[in-house]
């Protein structure tokens, strides 16, 4: 393994990831939300039954307690609700509610253009090779 390649490849990831990210925290699709937040809903969102917070945690960029008062904060605004997990009486799953289910698909539809957009500068056989490699990391790694 080439080092210097290596740290050059993950240097270049990064740049792009928080280049990329930058861009989309300036757009106006975020409706008082912020990019965080929007983070747990799309991610609640595709859990159907709810979800603990540790499990919620290995899918969004946040230290335990970090993720913990993010959605304190969101069930205080109504957009998420916690309850009891029927697999195991002493944790309490997280779900959205009817009201974040609303504002993640409101957001969802204008951010899922926004990144259309940033990513047409890759054609779609860069796209599919970019999302073979970005699996391929991710099972690297669990």
């Amino acid at each position: 393994m080439n080092t210097k390649l290596a740290n050059d490849a993950w240097e270049s990831l990064l740049t792009a990831h928080a280049t990329l990210m930058r861009g989309f925290a300036e757009t106006e699709v975020w409706q008082g939300a912020s990019i965080r937040e929007y983070d747990v809903l799309y991610t609640l969102s595709k859990c159907h039954e709810g979800t603990r917070i540790s499990d919620l945690q290995q899918h969004v960029l946040l230290s335990q307690p970090a993720l913990s008062r993010l959605v304190d904060r969101l069930e205080e605004r109504g957009l998420v609700a916690r309850c009891e997990d029927p697999d195991d009486a002493r944790a309490r799953r997280v779900s959205l509610t009817e009201a974040g289910r609303e504002l993640q698909r409101s957001i969802g539809r204008a951010h899922a253009h926004d990144v259309a957009e940033a990513m047409a500068r890759l054609t779609s056989e860069e796209l599919e090779t970019l999302t073979s490699l970005s699996h391929k990391l991710v099972r690297s790694t669990s």
